[in-house]
């Protein structure tokens, strides 16, 4: 764009990173008259105060200052240099959530995030180069090891990771043993052919929304997540038979999560301990309740997201 066309439009246009609210770069802030669906990067048409209109663009990183180093635990940077603690509450308080990740960062990955204006979110820049043992340390998460002793060069940034990861695989597992026995249970206490006359007369509500996930899982997830108010994307199958991962929309942002066929959720994808959510794990979870747990979360700046299914 030249001089001559600003002139006679009278506006600006720049590339810049929205992840809700105004379009912010620097000290200015403009309005949006209207908000695209989804955060991440757009080419904007800025005049005065406003943001007159928007088109998705590749990011332009040169845009974001204050850049930051270290390893992702979702979506939250572990900068580097970070007191490597315990326990996992400690090290979610001294991580920051990055937006707009790529969607192919591995488990452990080095990063490179910075921000729009001062003491703004951080925004991904690019995956930064390995400082040498991150496949070890893979190796180690993978393996179930106890500890990193084995492993050399370890920096704090990336232990500390290495501690949040395996305390989400614990709460998981967990959480899938806990459901099971609740499952058991229930197939002791309930004859199949009564659930089934059960499950016919309230086909509307929460348990035919189960038995049609059953036969069709899609519609099933599809019909939980509306009810919650959140956009189903897409599902494929995990690792463990009959649990599927789930990819859905909410407030602009995508998630996923692990839920058996029956829509119980086993992995949340969000840290559930009261001092993340307020809300308590639950083997009673189901889809149609987890959107309305992402949201407060949200809301309240709590949201810690595990991005591996």
């Amino acid at each position: 764009m030249s001089w001559q066309d600003l002139i006679e439009t009278g506006a600006d246009r720049r590339i810049l990173p929205w992840i809700g609210g105004s379009v912010r770069h620097d000290s200015q802030v403009w309005a949006l008259q209207h908000r695209p669906r989804e955060h991440g990067w757009y080419r904007f048409e800025l005049k005065g105060r406003k943001a007159l209109s928007w088109q998705v663009e590749l990011p332009d990183n040169e845009v974001l200052k204050d850049r930051q180093r270290g390893y992702l635990v979702g979506n939250r940077l572990v900068p580097d240099g970070v007191e490597v603690s315990t326990d996992p509450a400690n090290i979610a308080a001294s991580a920051e959530r990055v937006y707009l990740l790529a969607d192919d960062l591995d488990r452990f990955a080095r990063v490179v995030a910075g921000r729009a204006w001062d003491e703004g979110p951080l925004v991904f820049v690019e995956e930064d180069f390995p400082l040498g043992p991150e496949t070890d340390v893979l190796h180690a998460f993978e393996d179930r090891f106890d500890s990193l002793q084995t492993v050399a060069g370890v920096t704090p940034g990336l232990e500390a990771a290495w501690r949040m990861e395996v305390w989400r695989r614990a709460e998981a597992d967990k959480r899938r043993a806990e459901l099971a026995e609740q499952l058991r249970l229930e197939a002791e206490a309930v004859l199949l052919e009564a659930r089934r006359r059960e499950i016919r007369n309230t086909l509307g509500d929460g348990a035919g929304r189960r038995e049609l996930a059953l036969q069709d899982f899609e519609a099933g997830a599809r019909a939980a997540l509306t009810v919650a108010g959140a956009e189903y994307l897409s599902h494929r199958k995990a690792g463990r038979r009959n649990e599927y991962i789930v990819k859905y929309r909410l407030a602009g942002s995508r998630y996923e999560c692990t839920c058996d066929r029956a829509l119980h959720i086993i992995d949340a994808g969000i840290c559930l301990q009261d001092h993340d959510t307020g809300v308590k794990g639950d083997t009673r979870f189901t889809l149609e309740s987890l959107p309305a747990v992402v949201r407060e979360a949200d809301r309240t700046g709590k949201l810690v997201v595990w991005r591996h299914g």
